[in-house]
C-alpha cells in the first residue's frame, strides 16, 4: 500500500516552536531610571538648598541653624538684593558682555568649520586640532599674560577711562570669544561635513563663490546646531565669573554673576541674602534655557538615527 504526499503531509507535523522566555522590556530600563533620577537630585540640590536658604531670615538661621526648619520664610531677601544689589544694571552690563561675545563666537566659529570641514587643504586638520587644543589650557594660567598685555596696550582717554584695555567690556569679551570659538569650532565641523557635499559643488557650478556657499548654503543648513550652541554659549558666558572679575576693577560695571561679591558685608556676611542674588541671577539662564529648548534638542539630536 503505497503512500501519497498528501497523506505524508498530513500525518507528519512540524515540531512545536521553542518557547520564547518572557522578558519585561521595564526592567531592562530600571537602571537608566535610577541612575538619571539620582543625577537629577544631585543636580537639583545645590539649587534647592540656595532657594531654602533665600527665604529665610537671618535671624532665624542664626537662631535655629542651617539645618532646620525652624523660624518662618519669606521673600524679603529677594527685595534686599534685588534693591540693594542693583540687578538691573549689573543685568544690563552681562548683556553687553555676553550678547557680542555670543555672536562673534558662532560667526567665526562658522567661517572656521566651513574652511576645514568643506575645503581640503594642507594645514586644515592641523588648524582645527589646534582650535581645539586651546580649550585644554586652564584660564588661570594665562591670567597674568593677559592682564599685562591687557594693560599695556594703550588706547586714547576718550574710549578708555583706564587709557588701556583694562576696565572694559572689550577685554572680557575678546578672552571669552578666544576661549570658546575652539569648542563651537570642532561642533560645527563635525556638523558640516555631514552635509552633502554635492550641494556646494551644484553651487559651484552655477557660479556662487566661496561666501556666497558659506552664506546661501551652509549657514541656513546649520541652524539647529547654530541654536544649539548658541543656548549654550549664552549660558556659559553669562554665568562667568573669573574674567570680568580681573579685568573690570570698576564696580558698576561688572556683570550680575560678578557683582554677588557686592553683597558681602565687611565685618559679616549674610549668606541668606547671597543666596537670594545668586537665585536671581538663574531666572534669565532658565528663561533662555526654556525659550529655546527646542531648538536646543532639535540641534542635539539632528543626525543621531544617521548610519
Amino acid at each position: 500500500m503505497t503512500t501519497t504526499l498528501r497523506e505524508l503531509s498530513l500525518t507528519v507535523q512540524d515540531p512545536p516552536p521553542p518557547k520564547r522566555r518572557r522578558t519585561s522590556g521595564k526592567k531592562s530600563y530600571w537602571g537608566t531610571y535610577l541612575f538619571l533620577t539620582v543625577m537629577a537630585v544631585v543636580w537639583l540640590v545645590p539649587l534647592g538648598w540656595s532657594l531654602f536658604t533665600a527665604l529665610r531670615p537671618f535671624a532665624d538661621t542664626n537662631k535655629y541653624g542651617y539645618f532646620s526648619l525652624g523660624g518662618h520664610f519669606n521673600f524679603d531677601n529677594f527685595v534686599t538684593a534685588f534693591i540693594q544689589g542693583g540687578d538691573l544694571t549689573y543685568l544690563w552690563n552681562s548683556v553687553l558682555i555676553t550678547v557680542p561675545t555670543v555672536i562673534l563666537t558662532l560667526f567665526l566659529a562658522s567661517m572656521m568649520a566651513f574652511a576645514v570641514s568643506r575645503f581640503t587643504w594642507k594645514f586644515n586638520v592641523t588648524l582645527l586640532i589646534m582650535f581645539t587644543a586651546g580649550n585644554l589650557l586652564p584660564p588661570q594660567v594665562l591670567a597674568a599674560p593677559l592682564f599685562e598685555m591687557f594693560k599695556n596696550f594703550t588706547l586714547p582717554y576718550s574710549i578708555s577711562d583706564s587709557g588701556s584695555l583694562l576696565n572694559t567690556y572689550t577685554a572680557v569679551i575678546i578672552v571669552d570669544t578666544a576661549f570658546q570659538i575652539g569648542f563651537c569650532t570642532f561642533v560645527l565641523s563635525n556638523y558640516m561635513k555631514a552635509l552633502p557635499h554635492d550641494l556646494t559643488e551644484a553651487a559651484f557650478v552655477d557660479g556662487a563663490g566661496v561666501w556666497r556657499q558659506y552664506i546661501s548654503i551652509i549657514l541656513p543648513l546649520t541652524r539647529p546646531a547654530l541654536a544649539a550652541l548658541g543656548t549654550l554659549e549664552v549660558i556659559w558666558i553669562y554665568n562667568d565669573f573669573f574674567w570680568p572679575l580681573l579685568f573690570i576693577q570698576s564696580g558698576d560695571r561688572l556683570p550680575i554673576t560678578t557683582a554677588i561679591k557686592n553683597l558681602q558685608g565687611q565685618f559679616l556676611t549674610d549668606y541668606n541674602l547671597i543666596a537670594a542674588g545668586a537665585v536671581i541671577t538663574v531666572i534669565p539662564t532658565l528663561v533662555i534655557y526654556l525659550v529655546l529648548q527646542r531648538q536646543f534638542v532639535a540641534g542635539l539630536t539632528l543626525g543621531a538615527s544617521k548610519g
